[in-house]
C-alpha cells in the first residue's frame, strides 16, 4: 500500500486515553482551523508530540467561511503589504502543487470603467491614508497586475496577465456593463473542498506522528498548575501537562486565552459574508472564469462559478460575536445590488439563493475606519509563562487561507527552538492528503483510473468521482464495504458506502459534520429531506445513536442549514 492509500481506522479515543493516561504531550493546539491544523501537521512531521482540540468540529469556524480563493492577494498591494503578496503568490503556487485534488487555477477578470482614476487616492493609501481608492482605473490595474506578475514569479504555474479594450472584453462576455473601457485577466485559484483540506492536514500529520492526537467537540475546561482539563461532548474529561501551548482560536483567541490565565486584546475581526444562487445563465457567462469588481461603495466583490452554483461574495463588516454569525438579509441585498450593476442584462433575485454562509476574519485589533484596510498579514506573539503558568503561549493572529503552510512553519521553528529541537524535513514540496500522486494532466488521470480499476474492480465513472472528492484516498473509499452500495435516495453520484467511510474514518460527531464539512451535499444546494435522513440512519447505525439521538441529529441540521446558511431542502 502506498502512501497515499494509508489507513486511518485506529480508534480516535485511544491516543487521547494514552496521552492523558501519561500526562505529558509536547505542544497543546487549541482550535483546529487552518492554521491550528497547519502547524500541527507541520510539528508532527517533526518528530513533536501535539494534541489538537477544538470545541466544535475541526474546520467548522472562520475556515469554513472564506471565499474558497487561493490567492496572492492583489488588493494588499494598495496598502504596501508587499511582503504578504509576495508570500501569498509563493504559497498559492505551492499549493497547486501540493493539493492538486483541490486547488486549481482560477482566470480572473477585472471590468475596468475608468483609464486614469484612482491614482493620487492610490498613492495615499500606501502612505498610510485611513481611504482606498474608490475607483482603480486601467493604469493603476496595469501597474499592480505587473507587480503582481513579478511576485508569482517564484515555482510559477500560470499564464502572465493580460489586458485588452472594451470592444474585445464585450465580445468574451457580452454580460458585462457595457460602461467599461477595458478588462484584465491575471490568474489565482479555487479551493473545491477546504474543509476536507483541513481534515487531511490533521489526518496527515496523525499519520506521521502516532505520539500524537486529535479531538473534536472538546472544550477547555479549566489551566491550573501547568494543567489543562478538557471535557469532550460524548466522553470523560480528561487532563494533560504540555510544554507549550499555542492558541489558534482564530475570533475566540482573547477568550481562550483569558482561560489560560494569559489575558489578551488581540482580535478587531471582521464578518465576510457569502451567496451561493442557482443561476444557470451566469454559470455559462463566466466560462470558468472569476470576475473581481468593484461595488458602489469601493469594495472588492467576486463572482465565480463554484460546483455549479454563482458563488457572490463578500462583505467586510466588524463585528465580534463568532457564535452568532450569519449572513443577514441588508448583506444579502448588498451583494444582489453589486452583481446587479456589473451585469446588469440579469435578473439577481433572493430566490436563486440556494446557500449562504459567513465567518468572522480573526484580523488583529485596529483602530482602521475601514475594515478592508486591516491588515490580513498574521503574527504569532508569545506570552511568556508566570508563577501561575509553566508554559508559553504562542497566539496565532490574522493569517489567511492561502498562507496557512508558511505561518505555520514560521511558528513551528519558534516551537522546536524552544523546545531545543531541529526541524527534521520542510513541508514545502510535502503533498497533502489525496494529493500525494495526484494524476495532474488527461493522460496521468486516465492510467490512474484504470489502474485502479483493476484494483478495486469499481466502475472507471465512480473512481473519476471519488478522485475528484478525495484525491488519491479514492480507492479506499471505492473499496469500503458496508453491506450497502447503492445511492442516497436524490444524490447523483453520493453512495450509501462512501457516507458509511466518512463517518467511521473521519471524526464525525454530527450528522452535520458530514453534510457540511465532510461533503459538498449541502453547500452545492442539492441536498433534500430524504437524503438527510438516510445519511442519519447511515451514521446511527455506525456510531450507535438511539432513535432519539437521531431524530435530534436530523432536526439540528434542519435548523442550522434554514436558519444559518438560508438552505431550502427539497
Amino acid at each position: 500500500m502506498s502512501s497515499s492509500e494509508a489507513k486511518f481506522t485506529e480508534n480516535p479515543a485511544g491516543r487521547l486515553a494514552a496521552m492523558a493516561g501519561t500526562g505529558e504531550v509536547d505542544v497543546v493546539i487549541l482550535g483546529a482551523g487552518i492554521n491550528g491544523a497547519g502547524l500541527f501537521r507541520d510539528l508532527c512531521a517533526q518528530g513533536v508530540s501535539c494534541l489538537i482540540v477544538d470545541k466544535a468540529d475541526f474546520g467548522s469556524g472562520t475556515s469554513a467561511a472564506p471565499s474558497r480563493l487561493i490567492h496572492g492577494g492583489l488588493k494588499y498591494l494598495e496598502t504596501g503589504e508587499f511582503g504578504l503578496v509576495a508570500q501569498s503568490t509563493l504559497e498559492r503556487n505551492l499549493l497547486l502543487k501540493n493539493a492538486p485534488h483541490y486547488v486549481s487555477p482560477l482566470p480572473t477578470v477585472i471590468p475596468i470603467f475608468s483609464w486614469s482614476k484612482g491614482m493620487l487616492a492610490a498613492l495615499r493609501t500606501l502612505f498610510g491614508s485611513t481611504s482606498a481608492p474608490r475607483s482603480r482605473g486601467a493604469i493603476l490595474i496595469k501597474i499592480g497586475l505587473m507587480i503582481y506578475d513579478f511576485y508569482g514569479s517564484r515555482n510559477q504555474v500560470m499564464p502572465r496577465h493580460r489586458m485588452v479594450g472594451r470592444r474585445q472584453a464585450l465580445s468574451g462576455m457580452p454580460a458585462l456593463n457595457p460602461s467599461i473601457v477595458a478588462t484584465g485577466t491575471y490568474y489565482d485559484a479555487k479551493i473545491s473542498h477546504p474543509e476536507r483540506l483541513v481534515l487531511e492536514l490533521i489526518l496527515d500529520g496523525r499519520q506521521a506522528n502516532a505520539a500524537s492526537a486529535s479531538a473534536n467537540y472538546t472544550a477547555l475546561v479549566k489551566s491550573a498548575d501547568g494543567v489543562l482539563t478538557f471535557q469532550p461532548e460524548n466522553g470523560a474529561a480528561f487532563s494533560v501537562r504540555p510544554k507549550l501551548v499555542v492558541n489558534a482560536a482564530g475570533p475566540w483567541i482573547d477568550d481562550v486565552n483569558e482561560l489560560l490565565g494569559a489575558p489578551s486584546k488581540m482580535i478587531g475581526g471582521t464578518k465576510g459574508s457569502h451567496v451561493l444562487l442557482k443561476h444557470d445563465e451566469l454559470v455559462k457567462s463566466l466560462a470558468g472564469r472569476m470576475l473581481y469588481f468593484e461595488a458602489d461603495d469601493g469594495r472588492i466583490c467576486l463572482i465565480y462559478d463554484y460546483l455549479g452554483l454563482a458563488l457572490v461574495g463578500s462583505t467586510d463588516i466588524k463585528a465580534d460575536n463568532p457564535d452568532a454569525v450569519r449572513c443577514e438579509p441588508d448583506e444579502v441585498e448588498y451583494l444582489l445590488d453589486s452583481v446587479r450593476t456589473l451585469l446588469p442584462g440579469m435578473a439577481f433575485e433572493r430566490d436563486q439563493i440556494v446557500y449562504a454562509y459567513s465567518g468572522i476574519r480573526p484580523l488583529p485589533a485596529s483602530d482602521a475606519s475601514l475594515p478592508g484596510l486591516i491588515s490580513r498579514d498574521h503574527s504569532a506573539p508569545v506570552t511568556e509563562p508566570d508563577r501561575n503558568r509553566p508554559f508559553a503561549v504562542i497566539s496565532l493572529v490574522g493569517g489567511k487561507w492561502t498562507t496557512f503552510r508558511g505561518f505555520a512553519e514560521e511558528v513551528a521553528d519558534t516551537v522546536l527552538g524552544r523546545l531545543q529541537r531541529s526541524r527534521k524535513v520542510t513541508t514545502q514540496a510535502m503533498p497533502i492528503g489525496g494529493g500525494r500522486d495526484f494524476p495532474t494532466n488527461a493522460a496521468a488521470r486516465a492510467g490512474w483510473l484504470a489502474l485502479a480499476r483493476s484494483k478495486t474492480g469499481a466502475e472507471e465513472r465512480r473512481l473519476d468521482a471519488l478522485l475528484s472528492r478525495y484525491g488519491t484516498r479514492a480507492t479506499q473509499i471505492a473499496t469500503h464495504g458496508s453491506g450497502d452500495e447503492g445511492r442516497l435516495p436524490d444524490s447523483e453520484s453520493y453512495s450509501k458506502s462512501e457516507i458509511d467511510y466518512i463517518v467511521r474514518n473521519e471524526f464525525v460527531e454530527h450528522l452535520a459534520d458530514i453534510v457540511m464539512r465532510r461533503s459538498t451535499l449541502a453547500i452545492s444546494g442539492s441536498l433534500t429531506g430524504r437524503d438527510l435522513q438516510a445519511i442519519a440512519a447511515i451514521a446511527g447505525q455506525a456510531l450507535g445513536w438511539s432513535a432519539g439521538r437521531l431524530a435530534r441529529e436530523v432536526e439540528a441540521a434542519i435548523v442550522e442549514l434554514e436558519d444559518r446558511n438560508l438552505m431550502r431542502l427539497g
